[in-house]
């Protein structure tokens, strides 16, 4: 399992569109055959910070996404809303849980 987790800081005056273009990204996302979870995470005691819990079957998975439509339009419309660059860091499974 190939798992990515981004950290994106957007400003606040931009927050609703940030999710709605987030949460359309990720439905398109999650019918890609290789992606596996997607996940989007909002800060409860800040509502400017997200996270994404992306899980792939593999890394040539990760990259197919990456060059899709969807992923490519997100990013043109959600870069200029976000403070800083976002943060992404890689992980692989030890141990997951499905209930």
């Amino acid at each position: 399992m190939y798992i990515i987790l981004v950290h994106s800081h957007v400003y606040p005056e931009h927050v609703e569109r940030f999710r709605e273009i987030t949460l359309q990204n990720a439905e398109a996302s999650r019918g890609e055959a290789g992606c596996v979870r997607f996940d989007v995470l909002q800060q409860m005691d800040d509502p400017t910070r997200f996270t994404f819990i992306e899980m792939f079957k593999s890394e040539a998975d990760a990259l197919t996404h990456r060059e899709t439509p969807h992923f490519k339009k997100w990013l043109e419309e959600a870069v200029p809303l976000m403070v800083e660059e976002r943060r992404r860091i890689i992980y692989r499974d030890v141990s997951l849980t499905e209930k």
